[in-house]
């Protein structure tokens, strides 16, 4: 495997792990109103277009990574613009016990 191929895969891995820790947030405090629809509005965009890139490019590894980064960057700006019950409804669905249940598990711990 050359350079290029462990770059790229660096690449790959840091892109798509680093929306996890954000989505994670979201269910689990259920709070948004810190997250910039705009910003994520353009990077929902720009996934999107490097998805369909790396499929005019018949590109796996491309396609990969950006049908992940689509997938959590999407979630995000979904739940940002949601209101706060559909949200919780959501959170829930995922496992992520109420708000206020977390913050006084966050206090204690």
């Amino acid at each position: 495997m050359d350079l290029a191929s462990w770059v790229g895969g660096a690449a790959t891995v840091a892109s798509t792990v680093s929306f996890a820790p954000q989505a994670w947030k979201v269910i689990r405090t259920r709070r948004t109103e810190d997250i910039s629809v705009r910003s994520y509005s353009v990077t929902v965009t720009a996934f999107a277009c490097w998805l369909v890139y790396g499929l005019l490019l018949g590109k796996w590894p491309i396609i990969v990574s950006n049908i992940v980064c689509l997938a959590f960057s999407s979630f995000i700006l979904v739940m940002a613009m949601l209101p706060r019950r559909q949200r919780e409804a959501i959170a829930s669905v995922a496992g992520a016990p109420p708000a206020d249940q977390a913050e006084e598990a966050q206090k204690s711990a």
